[in-house]
């Protein structure tokens, strides 16, 4: 068995790109246009002859997505390609190219008999979403780069990419992304009928309200004297939509973008000093965080916004590296092995023998952290959670410790660690429910704080949830990146919520806006996290339905930890946080599964 240890900046102005005139006669100059493509099976494809400088493209598609990327230096082709996930065919109909004055204009709606006002007729959105998804057409071109875009949307989302020399965006509600170079950017971006939505890659300016409820986000970046050739205008407007500025993977934005006050869970992420969780707080909330950050004792007012510490980088007085890792040992057929010893073990980093100094036995003691979701998503659930609160802490051994730890919005501390299980019943009667879910937050708050001291000790996380995190200010990936710093094994207990079954939740990568539909298919999602939350930490994912399974689930868990060894060995002076680290049992047909190895300072020696 083997474990590798992972590795671990826009919104804008009312002003309208300025278009060359499209009077008959103009002499066109900069670009020579002529169509070789047609009409597809299931989309429309055409590519056009283009000059390497740029063209001004300008781009209208009410009802479906539009991706437009900036190619390669050098490249003398517009790529232009229509499709429909869920209607008929695109057609030369569907798709209208005119070109003239320099300007290429690409209108996209459904051609429809006898021009009537249904879905795919110009003006409001009429009729069902299903059928609004057959007349949705999405749109993606590539242009050389230095192109001058514009783009308008209704509800479809928007992505600009690349070099491009200027970029216009307007939509309704559709999230507009743009990654483009920072060198000599002039940006803008407006939202015209709600607050600010946006997460950025870089940090950007406060917001600005202007008149008629109208608010701004501008300034520059890089050269303000760069040459006109280097020069990128970037101007975003949408009326109730989100901005994303930077961001490659829509996996690292958070559920809510609103700024809102920190968070108990927040505030201790921050003092911890734990760099990437600290930015990822930061980024939807800058200017509450270098608040706070101000307030701090001077070694943890201003936390490293760096890479994350080596999981490996501690050393003992004798200047020795040591690491420790849990390692679950079963038989063929899932029996848990005991009484194995510290010559049982070999472990091997990187194909190099360690020593192995101490294992402990599967009978110690672990320090468990019961995570208890009691939001308002599972209010009615409540008396379920308590119970099977109830029922874990009478699973568990007796010599373990517990602490419970409740969350909603921001997080509660039920219990501290304790093992008197009449305490623990008492405060578990007393949980309230009601309010968002912050899952992420209570487990980095949980990973950062709670089990801080621990660190590298026989720990375990176990959350039971719906999964449905809708208010946390930490993203789902870097939590995973917390779970390697620990060494906790977690196991998610997730009781699907019912809102919206999977099984009929539409694929979010394939919806008209992505980054609003992420969020209404929150448990086809939840159950994709739990499962990567078990996996990166050597735990296990359950999906409950019905309470004998909580019962089965919590017995499964106990049996589990009890097949744990804690093993501590020796590390090379050079070993790397993406070390690869395997561990052997000189026992036939056993089955071994690891946590996240890390750095630990060794135990003084008795007297």
């Amino acid at each position: 068995m083997s474990y590798t240890v992972p590795a671990a900046q826009l919104p804008a102005s009312g002003a309208r790109l300025k278009t060359r005139s499209l009077v008959a006669g103009v002499v066109v100059t900069l670009v020579c246009l002529c169509a070789t493509g047609a009409a597809r099976a299931q989309g429309f494809e055409r590519e056009l002859d283009a000059a390497a400088s740029g063209v001004e493209l300008r781009v209208r598609n009410r009802l479906g997505r539009v991706t437009v990327t900036a190619s390669d230096e050098g490249r003398k082709k517009v790529s232009i390609r229509a499709s429909s996930a869920a209607g008929p065919p695109v057609t030369e109909k569907d798709v209208r190219v005119e070109q003239g004055g320099g300007a290429l204009t690409i209108e996209v709606e459904r051609e429809r008999a006898g021009g009537g006002d249904g879905a795919g007729s110009r003006g409001k959105f009429q009729g069902s979403l299903v059928q609004l998804e057959r007349e949705r057409i999405d749109l993606t071109v590539s242009v050389p780069p230095r192109s001058r875009v514009w783009v308008e949307t209704e509800a479809g989302a928007v992505d600009v990419i690349g070099n491009v020399a200027s970029a216009e965006v307007r939509t309704g509600t559709g999230t507009i992304r743009a990654d483009v170079p920072l060198d000599a950017l002039r940006y803008s971006f407006r939202w015209t009928l709600s607050r600010p939505r946006f997460f950025s890659e870089v940090e950007l300016p406060e917001v600005k309200s202007k008149r008629g409820g109208v608010y701004e986000i501008s300034g520059r970046f890089g050269e303000k004297k760069a040459k006109s050739d280097a020069r990128i205008e970037l101007r975003l407007e949408t009326a109730r939509g989100v901005v994303l500025f930077g961001v490659k993977d829509e996996a690292a934005v958070p559920s809510d973008l609103r700024e809102r006050a920190l968070t108990e869970a927040a505030r201790a992420i921050i003092r911890s000093g734990d760099a990437e969780l600290t930015d990822a707080i930061r980024k939807i909330a800058p200017r509450l965080v270098g608040d706070y950050a101000a307030t701090l004792p001077p070694h943890t007012s201003e936390p490293t916004l760096g890479t994350r510490s080596d999981p490996f980088d501690v050393k003992t007085s004798a200047g020795q590296h040591l690491a420790r890792v849990q390692a679950r040992v079963t038989d063929r057929n899932g029996r848990a092995l005991p009484g194995l010893a510290a010559q049982d073990f070999s472990v091997v980093e990187d194909g190099v023998g360690r020593a192995v100094r101490e294992v402990t036995p599967s009978t110690a003691p672990f320090d468990l952290v019961l995570l208890l979701d009691v939001s308002g998503s599972v209010e009615e659930r409540l008396d379920f959670i308590r119970k099977a609160a109830l029922n874990f802490a009478g699973a568990a051994g007796p010599q373990d410790r517990i602490a419970i730890i409740s969350f909603r919005d921001d997080v509660q501390l039920v219990s501290d660690f304790t093992a008197d299980r009449g305490l623990l019943a008492k405060r578990i009667k007393d949980i309230q429910a009601g309010g968002a879910t912050a899952l992420y937050d209570a487990v980095g708050y949980t990973l950062v704080h709670t089990l801080r001291p621990l660190r590298g000790g026989r720990t375990g996380v176990v959350i039971l949830s719906d999964g449905d995190d809708n208010r946390s200010f930490v993203t789902f990936p870097s939590i995973l990146e917390a779970v390697t710093e620990t060494g906790a094994v977690v196991y998610p207990l997730y009781i699907p919520s019912g809102l919206i079954p999977s099984g009929s939740a539409p694929v979010p990568t394939t919806t008209l806006d992505p980054m609003r539909s992420r969020y209404l298919t929150l448990t086809s999602r939840a159950g994709d996290e739990g499962r990567r939350l078990a996996e990166v930490s050597g735990g296990t994912y359950y999906p409950i339905t019905r309470l004998e399974q909580l019962q089965k689930a919590f017995d499964d868990v106990i049996a589990d930890l009890r097949t744990s060894y804690t093993i501590t060995y020796e590390l090379d002076a050079a070993a790397r946080r993406n070390s690869r680290v395997r561990v052997r049992v000189s026992r036939p047909d056993a089955t071994v599964r690891l946590s996240p190895a890390v750095g630990v300072a060794a135990t003084p020696a008795a007297p």
